[in-house]
């Protein structure tokens, strides 16, 4: 059985001209699928450093970031980081291509899993995925062992938001698409046993948000991984996806469940969400999403960040 909704079905209407150019682009993008694995990571690497010496907005934004949360190194050293990082946004987008038009049989000599017996069992498992810049072909990763329901965001170009969830749901027939704010679908899925991508490391505001201490700095972090483990009655999972060096695969790790969370306080629970993002980043920080406003939001009487950012 397939979880299917009106966004999933095609229409005839997809076919005016209107939507022609959205086609044509997206048929576009088929053909550096055809490439090697290598060269695609090297032609994202090229991307990434037309992107960086470009600069603008988002790189202005991903050095404020680097120099808040590594004030021990060298400017240079930062602005090295910040490069690499760059690099890794347009393999990011090479992984995009990767995940949409790659067979399964292509993916599967890519990559190596660890821990995927923590997924077992029959209470539902809210899986913390950060926002890394493999974010795209994680999912895709995820589906070629285990089923996954995932919140996403929704594209106002129907074209485009019937085919973002074709190939999204391609390997996994029984995964469902989820809008950002349906809380309550999360909550069945996780009721109902399955398996939830959650990531709680962007900043959402104040509302629902307390401030919690992200390599030093305070951040405003959604309280939403302890309401809805519990309101899901659901074990918190963390996972990770990392590149290897050289250009050789990637390996997916899951880690052992949170058996003690939530704690029942949003502050020790937005601590310890942090502390394991933290440690995640420091072991893999170029291939971080740094691009982010991660600090947008200030404790009140605080300047913010991004005034440099264009």
């Amino acid at each position: 059985m397939t979880n299917t909704t009106e966004a999933d079905r095609f229409y005839w209407s997809f076919l005016l001209p209107r939507y022609w150019l959205i086609w044509l682009g997206l048929g576009l993008t088929v053909l550096p699928s055809l490439l090697p694995y290598r060269v695609l990571v090297r032609f994202g690497e090229w991307i990434g450093r037309r992107l960086y010496h470009r600069g603008g907005k988002r790189v202005d934004i991903a050095r404020v970031n680097l120099e808040k949360c590594f004030p021990e190194k060298t400017a240079e050293e930062r602005e090295a980081l910040l490069q690499a990082n760059f690099e890794s946004v347009g393999i990011g987008l090479m992984e995009v291509v990767m995940a949409w038009w790659w067979p399964k049989s292509r993916l599967e000599k890519l990559v190596r899993f660890k821990g995927l017996e923590h997924l077992e069992g029959a209470q539902g498992k809210l899986l913390l995925i950060l926002h890394f810049t493999t974010i795209e072909i994680t999912g895709a990763f995820i589906a070629l062992r285990h089923s996954l329901d995932a919140t996403y965001r929704e594209h106002k170009n129907p074209v485009f938001e019937y085919m973002q969830r074709k190939q999204r749901q391609r390997y996994d027939r029984q995964s469902r698409l989820l809008g950002r704010r349906d809380v309550r679908g999360m909550l069945r899925s996780l009721r109902g046993g399955r398996t939830v991508w959650y990531s709680p490391d962007q900043d959402y505001g104040p509302k629902q948000s307390v401030f919690a201490s992200f390599f030093g700095v305070q951040a405003a972090t959604v309280t939403g991984t302890s309401r809805m483990a519990k309101m899901g009655r659901a074990q918190v999972v963390p996972m990770v996806l990392k590149r290897l060096p050289g250009a050789s695969g990637y390996e997916l790790e899951v880690f052992e469940g949170w058996a003690d969370f939530p704690e029942g306080d949003d502050q020790r629970d937005a601590e310890r969400v942090n502390r394991y993002i933290e440690n995640q980043v420091k072991k893999h920080p170029e291939q971080y999403m740094w691009l982010h406003r991660r600090f947008k939001t200030r404790p009140e009487g605080e300047a913010g960040f991004y005034k440099k950012a264009r």
